[in-house]
């Protein structure tokens, strides 16, 4: 039976969408991954776009909570995001929780009005993000 594997971050918008992204395209056949936040915020078009550069198709993603995956048993858990990891919410079955941070690109590029600067910092984001999931079977041992 394949493990369930959750990305959790604050509203489900860009780290945890790109994680699930990223997870579900180098092992989507090994294990089930999904992704939530402590709230909604609606998927980041940006996000949606770097990763559609790097092959990676999230477009029919949607923003979810943890409560929206009631039905799920998780094994593990990680917070991609310092408010998930102090708010993360009680699982079913005691799942393994462990946390891997990555910047908000939404805070990094907050005032920046050049759209290349905006994406410089989703890119950067991405490909930090793209090398954790790479390397996600470490966590799972």
């Amino acid at each position: 039976m394949k493990k369930n594997i959750l990305f959790l971050c604050t509203g489900n918008s860009c780290r945890s969408q790109m994680a699930e992204g990223w997870a579900k395209h180098f092992f989507g056949s090994k294990y089930d991954f999904y992704s939530a936040g402590t709230e909604k915020h609606g998927l980041n078009q940006r996000a949606v776009k770097v990763m559609n550069e790097s092959g990676v198709d999230i477009s029919q993603h949607y923003s979810k909570t943890v409560d929206d995956l009631k039905g799920v048993k998780f094994d593990i858990v990680f917070t991609v995001c310092g408010h998930a990891n102090e708010n993360c919410p009680v699982f079913f079955g005691a799942p393994k929780v462990i946390h891997v941070g990555f910047d908000d690109p939404p805070k990094l590029s907050q005032g920046l009005s050049n759209e290349e600067e905006i994406l410089s910092h989703y890119r950067r984001v991405r490909d930090e993000i793209k090398n954790f999931a790479q390397n996600i079977e470490t966590y799972l041992e």
